[in-house]
């Protein structure tokens, strides 16, 4: 080629064209104006032209016709070159066509490719001519010279195509009839060209057929009588145009200025040419003035080469449809055997065309590449020679004078043929099955190939970035696993939304994820089975690497789904067991598959981040238990705002907050076992923890009830009895002499109200039991309740057969204590129950039954104020009492009521007020009256107070009557000196007052203030006198 300046700015190479009924991009540059049909018959005329002067193309006397190419590049030194040069040995030619066409028996570029020879070969097929002229010439004669519009001489139509009836000979095909059937020209086009090129060579022996311009001369030498009609002829002249003016306007070789003329006059003569076809006559000056420019432009800046054909990216179009020319028409996914000199021949056309050898080295590895795709991948043996080729490139590349134009093409090719690889081998799960899986170990080297000679930094577009790669096969290959099993990783999950897009959210999502475990697990074993025993020729650890990326793609989708769940279901578990059996496969195939690595698999381990299973469950776990936990303190709220207590059912006396806080607790303890995994020790103690701080909270909520306290009346001024007290003079003037002062004082006090009839004097008691007081029942039976509950719940934890033994302190404290998890709440309740067993009774004596017992009892005098009215109301009280308790809490009742009563007694002996005195002799009566009361609480309710209990409460009370019995001058003595032992006076001197005793509420015989207070109610005079000087004692009004 010449040496001048090459066009520098040209479009992009492999801007978005893309060969027909492929995903090949097309990496020569796009041509307008052009279409392969028109760039296919004009590569055939420069082809044609080129080899005009070897045999098979001239006439018996072939012309002078060579070029200088062929005398320094036709050693044949690269694959797809040809045969040796023009020697018989290489192309088998000699001076006469027919009879020189040889077919050797083994073609060197097929065998250098690793192509299979053909059992038949196009040339093998014998072509029929009339008998006795297989020595005819097959050029014309004598034909006119350049621009001469002579005669024609006689030629043969069909130029060793035509049969005619007759007697017949058969013969082989010479290669110029070869390619013409590989190029589809029809004969007429075929005789139509051997004649204008004979009238334009008449007389210029010598000439080379690049400083022809090809269009331009056919142009002027075939006329329209050459065509069937004038409508084919204008057709072909139109073809004519498009060529020159693709070559020397829109992509010359040698670029064009703005204001050229000639190029401006060629534009207005072509415009004008779609309207009106241009007269190629003699006399026409439009072709005149079109001759004149197209040869000043085509020989800009040369004397002896025409430029009009080897511009970019026409020039390669060109060469392309040359190339594709070696696959037979019959059968494209084969060769030519005769392709070494088919190639011979068509680099006599690389002078005309501006190819130089690497070129044509690019343009063949990308034609054996384009051919086995547009063949449907059929025969591998196409992308072997391809493959085979890259070899010839790489050395090209190599070399340090390298053309600017040679350097693009070389990277638009090979980014074509890579990016059609790689968008198989990126996914290759996708395009390569069972059957076809082999077909990797042939495009594999190819785009290894292909990567290295680009360069040692390669970067591959991922969509968000570009990652650049050192290009190393082994990284090359990681990278397209990764790829692959990403890719397929991804549509096996869009087809799987799919499936149970009609299923519930929650249950969707776990089904998918489970049936994705499944699939992933067979991917992983799919991989191992098909594709990594060959792409471990190429990088070793290919299983291991896929395993690692399928546990990173599964890991994404779990992680996804965990993170919209905040607690633990039946379906999370299952998921997150299933995935953690599919992580110990995974590991186990990189294990298997790195054994032979230098680290052992640990670097491919390490990206394997666990999924950590065991401590997701437990950490749902403990979430789920959070929010159980929460449910049940809601719970609890809402019984604090609206719990009245009231019995929830008479088979249920126990507050409705009591049944729905422990259903709920049972709820929660049985979905806990129902979670299907291990639960440990720890894990119960953790939820048992939570529960019992509710139930420890409610203990305290059903105990507030207030104290006895605030039921015991207030204790009355101390004062002494005086018999000439206006009192007792009241009573003595109001009483008639046949009722007794008792009772007069009973009316007094209220004993109307207890149902006692004024006319007969019987006494109808009731029930006086408060509302308020048998709600208090029903939170002493809500804390039985809730304790036999507590002991149902620990039962349930205690002895449940899936609880794993824990290992923590908590545990072995448990165990060596064999404790109860509700250990605290149980003593807790014991607490409440006593408490408010003792609230309900003081209310029930000091409140409910303040009328019988402080307003009546012994009131005004002892024999007619007994205690026989109180203890009927009294029984009737604790009759309904036990019918509104249950049994467990009957009996600490009981012994609360008795407690208060003994209470209430002992207030009305030495607190009941100006109402009531008392005399020495009253002992016995209400000795008499306390023993009745004592056999109440030993025979109510079949012995829920034992005898011995009752005795044992019961003296404190005895102890005081027994004071009472006490003669004055006694008491007045033991007083004066427990009085100054307890304030450590010892004896009292001349002048010494004793000190008041205070007054503690413990009281007993052995106390001073007792024995004051059994002073006080005395009514004689020594204690009369007493009290007033001992303590100034104000008399009673």
């Amino acid at each position: 080629m010449a040496c001048h300046s090459r066009r520098e700015s040209f479009s992009d190479m492999a801007a978005s064209v893309v060969c027909p009924d492929t995903d090949l991009l097309w990496p020569f540059g796009k041509l307008d104006g052009l279409d392969r049909d028109e760039i296919r018959e004009t590569a055939y005329e420069i082809f044609f032209a080129a080899c005009r002067s070897s045999p098979g193309f001239g006439g018996r006397t072939a012309l002078t016709f060579y070029s200088k190419h062929n005398g320094g590049d036709n050693e044949g030194d690269g694959l797809g070159g040809g045969g040796e040069g023009g020697s018989n040995k290489g192309s088998g030619f000699g001076s006469l066509g027919r009879k020189e066409v040889l077919t050797t028996p083994t073609s060197r570029v097929k065998q250098a490719l690793g192509l299979k020879m053909l059992k038949r070969s196009p040339s093998r097929r014998m072509s029929s001519t009339v008998a006795g002229a297989a020595s005819a010439p097959s050029s014309p004669g004598n034909g006119s010279s350049i621009g001469g519009g002579g005669s024609l001489g006689h030629i043969s139509p069909g130029s060793g195509f035509s049969t005619v009836p007759s007697s017949r000979a058969r013969r082989p095909l010479t290669s110029a009839e070869i390619m013409r059937q590989q190029m589809r020209v029809t004969e007429q086009g075929d005789t139509r060209l051997r004649k204008t090129l004979t009238r334009t060579l008449v007389g210029q022996t010598g000439k080379r057929a690049e400083t022809i311009i090809l269009p331009l001369e056919l142009l002027r030498h075939v006329k329209t009588s050459e065509f069937s009609d004038a409508h084919e002829y204008q057709i072909w002249q139109r073809r004519q145009l498009k060529v020159i003016e693709a070559g020397l306007l829109h992509h010359p070789s040698i670029p064009l200025e703005k204001t050229n003329n000639f190029a401006m006059r060629l534009r207005e003569v072509i415009r004008q040419s779609e309207t009106k076809p241009i007269d190629t006559g003699k006399t026409s000056e439009t072709m005149a003035t079109f001759c004149n420019v197209v040869i000043s432009l085509s020989c800009r800046n040369t004397n002896d080469i025409c430029h009009w054909a080897d511009g970019y990216p026409l020039n390669i179009h060109l060469y392309i449809a040359l190339l594709q020319s070696v696959f037979d028409i019959r059968n494209e996914t084969l060769v030519l055997d005769e392709i070494d000199e088919l190639l011979e021949l068509m680099k006599k056309t690389w002078p005309m065309l501006g190819i130089t050898r690497p070129l044509h080295n690019l343009c063949f590895t990308w034609v054996l590449f384009h051919q086995y795709i547009v063949t449907s991948q059929m025969e591998p043996d196409l992308l072997g020679a391809s493959h085979a080729m890259l070899a010839e490139v790489a050395n090209d590349a190599k070399k340090p004078d390298r053309e600017a134009l040679y350097v693009k093409l070389l990277t638009s090719t090979l980014a074509s043929m890579q990016g059609w690889t790689e968008k198989r081998l990126l996914s290759y799960h996708e395009y390569f099955q069972r059957g076809n899986v082999g077909l990797i170990e042939n495009l594999l080297p190819l785009a290894l190939s292909a990567s290295r000679i680009v360069g040692e930094d390669v970067t591959i577009s991922q969509g968000k970035g570009d990652v650049k790669l050192v290009d190393s096969s082994g990284e090359r290959v990681d990278y397209y696993i990764r790829a692959s099993i990403k890719n397929a990783f991804s549509k096996v999950t869009e087809n799987m939304k799919d499936k149970v897009s009609a299923t519930e959210e929650g249950e969707e999502e776990a089904k998918m994820l489970l049936q994705l475990a499944k699939e992933t697990e067979d991917l992983a074993l799919r991989e191992r089975e098909c594709f990594s025993p060959i792409l471990k020729r190429w990088y070793t650890v290919a299983a291991g690497v896929a395993s690692v990326s399928l546990h990173q793609c599964y890991s994404s989708v779990l992680m996804q789904y965990l993170a919209g769940r905040s607690t633990i279901t039946k379906e999370t578990v299952e998921v997150l067991q299933t995935a953690g059996k599919l992580e110990k496969v995974l590991v186990q195939m990189v294990a298997e598959d790195s054994e032979e690595c230098e680290d052992g698999g640990k670097g491919l381990v390490r990206e394997m981040v666990p999924y950590e299973v065991e401590s997701i469950i437990l950490r749902l776990l403990k979430q789920w238990i959070d929010e159980k936990l929460k449910t049940v303190q809601e719970c609890l709220s809402r019984a604090k705002e609206a719990e009245t207590w009231n019995p929830k059912s008479k088979s249920e006396p126990y507050a409705q907050s009591a049944g729905e806080l422990m259903k709920l607790a049972n709820d929660v303890i049985a979905e806990f076992f129902e979670v299907p995994i291990g639960i440990t020790e720890d894990l119960v103690h953790d939820l048992a923890e939570g529960l019992e701080q509710f139930f420890q909270e409610y203990t305290t909520f059903v105990a507030s009830c207030g104290s006895k306290q605030s039921y015991i009346p207030t204790l009355p001024p101390l004062t002494r009895c005086n018999r000439d007290s206006k009192f007792v003079k009241l009573l003595k003037r109001a009483t008639p002499c046949t009722a007794s002062s008792g009772e007069a004082l009973n009316n007094l006090s209220g004993g109307g109200a207890l149902g006692i009839s004024d006319g007969h004097h019987h006494h109808h008691p009731r029930p006086s039991t408060s509302r308020g007081t048998q709600r208090l029942y029903i939170r002493l039976n809500t804390l039985h309740f809730l304790s036999s509950q507590l002991h149902s719940l620990n039962k349930s934890l205690s002895l449940n057969p899936s609880v794993l033994p824990g290992t923590g302190k908590r545990n072995r404290e448990r165990t060596n204590s064999s404790s109860s998890y509700f250990e605290s709440t149980q003593a807790g309740i014991e607490t409440a129950s006593q408490h408010v067993s003792e609230v309900a009774a003081y209310r029930l004596i000091f409140l409910d039954s303040y009328s019988v017992f402080h307003e009546r009892l012994y009131v005004g005098d002892v024999s007619n104020a007994r205690i026989k009215p109180a203890l009927r109301i009294l029984k009737q009280n604790l009759t309904l009492m036990t019918a509104i308790l249950t049994d467990r809490a009957q009996a600490l009742a009981m012994r609360e009521v008795m407690k208060a009563s003994f209470e209430a007694v002992l207030t009305v002996l030495l607190a009941g007020g100006n109402s009531r005195v008392f005399y020495r002799n009253d002992h016995e009566l209400i000795e008499e009256d306390f023993e009745s009361l004592k056999k109440v609480y030993c025979t109510c309710g079949e012995g829920l107070i034992p005898e011995e209990v009752v005795d044992r409460e019961a003296e404190t009370v005895e102890g005081v009557i027994e004071l009472m019995s006490q003669p004055t001058e006694q008491l007045v003595e033991d007083f004066s000196i427990m009085t100054c032992e307890a304030s450590g006076m010892g004896l009292v001197g001349m002048g010494q007052r004793l000190p008041m005793p205070p007054t503690t509420g413990r009281w007993n015989r052995s106390d001073p203030n007792t024995i004051l207070r059994v002073l006080c109610y005395r009514d004689d005079r020594v204690a009369n006198r007493f009290l007033k000087k001992s303590f100034q004692l104000g008399r009673r009004r």
